[in-house]
C-alpha cells in the first residue's frame, strides 16, 4: 500500500473504553458510596481520575480523537435518560432531591420504588436501564455531564469527541412506562426529542466540540420501512441545524443493510461503520450507494468484542478499498471497547507465546494506532509489526491448546437421537410429578446464594496459601450447610446447595474444561458494578473428571428434600467467553454440550433428581438479523438438549434465563424441551408469562417474583399478586415460584427476607386456589 499525503493523514480513535479501572476502583468506589462509607465527592473524584487516566493512556498510544461521555457511573443509556429529562414519575422527587441518590434509585430501586427495568445491550452480556416513555413525557435537556467530561478532555490539551446514544436508537431501545398502553410506540415521541437533541448539540459545540458522534446501533436490526423513514427525517432535521458540531453516526455489531443509504444521504459529516466479519457488506454496500463524497468515514476494523488479535493485512486490505469512498478515512474498532477486558499484560498465568494470540483494549488500541500509520505511511512503516503478526495469527493451528482429535471424533459420531429425550413431555411429568411429590405452585431459587466476603476471603486464601484445601472445603461444607438449612427452615420445596465454591456460573466450568484459558484481570462490566471475568475458550473441549457432583451429593445428604444440580449450559458456556473463531459457533457449541452431557450423567448416577442447565444467553446470542437466526437457533437449541438428552424420564430438566426479550425466542425456549424453565419477570410485570401463554408453550414454567438486582425486600403481597398476575396465564400445576435470578450479589438480610416473603405468598395463593 502506498503512502496517503500528509493532508489525509489517517486518525486513530475508540467509540469508548473500559470504565473500571486497572483494579476495578469505580467498582469499589461506587459499591462504597451505597454503603455510606464514600462520600460523594470521593467518589467524583475517582471517577474523575480514572477518565483522566484512560484519556491519558489513549493519548500516549497514538489515538488522535478521544471519547468523552462515555463513563458512567452505571450505564449510558440511563445516563442518556437523564440527558433528555425522561425521568419516571415515581423518580421525579429523588432525582430532584439529590441527583445523584435519584440515579442510582432508578437503577437499582428503594424499598419504596422500583428501578427501571434492565436488559441486554443488542446481542452482548452488557445490561442497559430500559427508559420509560408515553405520551405524556416532557423532555428537557440537561447535558451537565457530557458537557462536564468534554472539558475535562479538552483541558488536558487532547482532541475529544463527545459519544451519545442517537434519538432513533434511544426511542427504539425505550418501553412505554408503567401504566401506558402497550401498543404505545415510543418513536412517535421522535419530533418531541429533536429539538432536546439540537440543544445539547449546540451546548456542545458552545463548550468545544468540533465533532460529535451519535450512535445508532438500533439500525443494524430488522427496520420497517416507517422506521428507515423516521431515522432519514430525524437526520435531516439534526443535519440541518446551523448551530451544531459536526455530526458523525456511528453503527455497529451487523451491517446496516437499508439503513446505509439513508445515512449516506442524511446531511450529516460523516459515519462510522463496522467492517468486521460480522459486517463484511457494509463495504459492498457502501460501494453501492457510491459511497461517502465529502465526508468523513471512521472504519471500524478491529473487532471490539473479541479478543483475538487483528488481521493487520487483511484489515488494510480492507481500509485501502475504503480510500477511494470518502474524503477522508480514518481507523477505529467496530465498538465500544467496553465489551473487552483491559490489558493482556496483566495476565500472568498465560503463557507468554498464548498471550501473543489476545488483544484487550489496550492492544486493540495499538493495533487501530498501528492500521491508521499504514494507512497513512504504507506498509513499509509497520513492516516489523506486520511481520509479527503473520507469525502470531498461524501460531495457535500448530498448537496442543487447540486440537484434540478425541474430541472431534466424539464430536462428528453425534446421532440425532442424542439430542432427544427418549418420552415425550405429559408422559416425562407424569414421572416427575409421582417421584418427586412437590406441591402445588412449589418454590425453589434459581441457583447461588450470597457470596458473602468471607468466602472470597477464603477463595483469596487458598489461592495465595494462606489456607490450605482442607481449610478451605471445610469452610464450604459449613456454608452449604448453612443455605440448606435456612432453605428447610423458609419452606422452599426444590433446594440448592448455594454455590459457594463457585467464582462465576461460567468461570467455575472452564477452569475444569480442557481448552479454556482463564484470566486473573480480564474483567468486563456487566451491569453497574457487577463486572465478570469471561474465560477465553481457545481450544477443544472435553471434561476430564466430575465437577459438581461432589458439593451436590453432600448437599443432598443433610436434606430430604430435592437438591437440584446446577450447570451452565453450552449456548451460555460461549456467550459469556471469548470463543475461539477458527471454527463454526456450533462446532463450538457441540463440544461444549457433549462435556456437559458427561456431568449430567453423573449427576443423575449420583441420585439427583432435578438438574438445572442454565441457559440465559440463549436470546442475547440471537443475531441481530432474522435472516441469520434460524441457523443460530437450530445448533443452540440442539446443544441444549445434547447435553440434557441422556436422562431417565423422572429426571426433571429445568433451565433458567434472565434479562432479555423473551418473546422473540419462545419457539426457540419450547424447541429446549426443558421440564421446567424459570424466568425473570418482576420488573417487566410478568410479561413472559403472557407471552408463553400466547404461544402455547406446553411445560412448566416458573416467571420470577422477587427482583434480585435491587436491594428492596418485596413484601408478601407483591410476590403474591404477581403470582396471580401469572397465573391468569399459566395454569397452577405448570407454575412454579422463584426469583429472577440467582442470588450471588445480594446479602444474606435481604435475601433472608425476600424468600420467606416468596415462600409466604406461595402458601397464601395455595390457599386462595384451595379455596376457590
Amino acid at each position: 500500500m502506498t503512502a496517503k499525503s500528509a493532508a489525509a493523514a489517517a486518525r486513530a480513535t475508540v467509540y469508548g473504553y473500559p470504565r473500571q479501572g486497572p483494579n476495578r476502583e469505580l467498582k469499589k468506589a461506587v459499591e462504597g458510596y451505597w454503603k455510606g462509607r464514600v462520600t460523594a465527592e470521593a467518589l467524583r473524584t475517582t471517577a474523575a481520575e480514572l477518565r483522566a487516566a484512560n484519556w491519558r493512556q489513549l493519548a500516549d498510544a497514538g489515538v488522535d480523537e478521544v471519547p468523552t461521555g462515555d463513563f458512567s457511573y452505571y450505564d449510558h443509556v440511563l445516563d442518556t435518560t437523564v440527558m433528555v429529562g425522561a425521568i419516571p414519575g415515581r423518580h421525579r422527587d429523588a432525582v430532584a432531591a439529590d441527583p445523584l441518590d435519584g440515579y442510582f434509585a432508578m437503577a437499582r430501586g428503594t424499598q419504596d420504588v422500583a428501578p427501571l427495568e434492565m436488559t441486554k445491550w443488542f446481542d452482548t452480556n452488557y445490561h442497559y436501564l430500559v427508559p420509560e416513555l408515553g405520551p405524556d413525557t416532557v423532555f428537557a435537556a440537561d447535558p451537565a455531564k457530557q458537557i462536564a467530561e468534554l472539558g475535562e478532555a479538552l483541558a488536558l490539551g487532547l482532541g475529544a469527541r463527545p459519544v451519545l446514544v442517537g434519538p432513533v436508537t434511544y426511542l427504539l431501545l425505550a418501553k412505554p412506562a408503567p401504566g401506558v398502553p402497550a401498543d404505545f410506540e415510543p418513536l412517535t415521541l421522535l419530533d418531541r426529542l429533536l429539538p432536546v437533541y439540537a440543544e445539547v448539540l449546540a451546548d456542545l459545540r458552545a463548550a468545544g466540540a468540533e465533532w460529535v458522534q451519535l450512535d445508532e446501533p438500533a439500525l443494524v436490526q430488522d427496520r420497517t420501512p416507517a422506521e428507515l423513514d423516521t431515522a432519514a427525517h430525524a437526520y435531516r432535521a439534526l443535519g440541518s441545524l446551523t448551530d451544531r458540531p459536526k455530526l458523525l453516526v456511528a453503527s455497529y455489531f451487523d451491517r446496516l443493510g437499508d439503513a446505509l443509504p439513508v445515512l449516506a444521504k442524511a446531511p450529516v459529516d460523516g459515519l462510522a461503520l463496522d467492517f468486521t466479519d460480522a459486517a463484511a457488506a457494509n463495504l459492498d454496500a457502501l460501494a453501492a450507494v457510491g459511497g461517502l463524497p465529502g465526508k468523513r468515514l471512521i472504519a471500524g476494523v478491529v473487532n471490539g468484542r473479541n479478543v483475538w488479535i487483528n488481521d493487520l493485512e487483511k484489515s488494510l486490505a480492507t481500509l485501502g478499498t475504503l480510500l477511494g469512498l470518502a474524503d477522508r478515512v480514518d481507523v477505529a474498532a467496530s465498538c465500544s471497547l467496553l465489551h473487552v477486558p483491559l490489558d493482556t499484560a496483566l495476565e500472568r498465568d498465560i503463557e507468554p507465546p498464548v498471550r501473543r494470540w489476545l488483544a484487550f483494549a489496550r492492544q486493540k488500541t495499538a493495533e487501530v494506532v498501528t492500521l491508521a500509520r499504514g494507512l497513512t505511511l504504507g506498509t513499509d512503516a509497520i513492516t516489523g509489526e506486520l511481520a509479527a503478526n503473520r507469525a502470531d495469527l498461524a501460531a495457535p493451528a500448530t498448537s496442543p491448546i487447540t486440537h484434540d482429535p478425541a474430541v472431534r471424533a466424539r464430536a462428528a459420531a453425534v446421532r440425532d437421537t442424542d439430542a432427544r429425550r427418549s418420552q415425550p413431555y405429559a408422559e416425562r411429568a407424569a414421572a416427575q410429578r409421582a417421584h418427586l411429590r412437590l406441591p402445588i405452585l412449589p418454590t425453589t431459587t434459581i441457583g447461588s446464594f450470597p457470596q458473602t466476603g468471607e468466602l472470597r476471603t477464603a477463595r483469596a486464601d487458598l489461592r495465595t496459601g494462606r489456607i490450605d484445601t482442607a481449610g478451605y472445603e471445610e469452610r464450604i461444607r459449613a456454608e452449604i450447610q448453612d443455605v440448606v438449612s435456612f432453605q428447610e427452615k423458609a419452606g422452599l420445596d426444590v433446594l440448592v446447595h448455594g454455590e459457594p465454591e463457585r467464582n462465576d456460573m461460567v468461570q467455575y466450568f472452564a477452569e475444569q474444561l480442557t481448552g479454556y484459558l482463564a484470566t486473573e484481570q480480564g474483567w468486563v462490566q456487566s451491569y453497574g458494578t457487577r463486572y465478570v471475568r469471561p474465560p477465553i475458550l481457545a481450544g477443544d473441549i472435553s471434561r476430564p473428571e466430575p465437577m459438581t457432583v461432589r458439593w451436590t451429593t453432600y448437599a443432598r445428604s443433610l436434606t430430604d428434600r430435592p437438591v437440584k444440580g446446577m450447570l451452565t449450559g453450552p449456548v451460555t458456556m460461549l456467550a459469556w467467553s471469548f470463543v475461539r473463531d477458527d471454527q463454526p459457533l456450533g462446532d463450538t457449541a457441540r463440544q461444549v454440550a457433549l462435556a456437559l452431557r458427561d456431568e449430567v450423567d453423573d449427576l443423575e448416577a449420583g441420585g439427583t433428581s432435578v438438574i438445572q442447565v442454565d441457559e440465559p444467553a440463549l436470546r442475547e446470542t440471537l443475531p441481530l438479523r432474522t435472516v441469520d437466526r434460524p441457523a443460530y437457533l437450530a445448533w443452540a437449541t440442539e446443544a441444549f438438549r445434547l447435553s440434557t438428552g441422556g436422562v431417565r424420564p423422572d429426571t426433571q430438566i429445568h433451565t433458567h434465563m434472565c434479562y432479555a426479550e423473551f418473546g422473540d425466542i419462545v419457539q426457540a425456549i419450547d424447541d429446549l424441551d426443558a421440564d421446567v424453565i424459570s424466568l425473570e419477570a418482576a420488573r417487566s410485570h410478568m410479561q413472559v408469562a403472557r407471552e408463553l401463554a400466547a404461544h402455547g408453550y406446553p411445560r412448566e414454567a416458573g416467571p420470577g417474583v422477587y427482583d434480585i438486582h435491587s436491594p428492596r425486600v418485596p413484601s408478601t403481597e407483591e410476590a403474591a399478586e404477581l403470582l396471580r398476575t401469572g397465573l391468569r396465564a399459566i395454569p397452577a400445576e405448570r407454575l412454579w415460584v422463584n426469583p429472577d435470578c440467582g442470588l450471588k450479589t445480594r446479602g444474606w438480610p435481604e435475601t433472608r427476607a425476600s424468600l420467606e416473603n416468596l415462600v409466604a405468598a406461595a402458601r397464601a395463593v395455595r390457599e386462595e386456589l384451595s379455596a376457590s
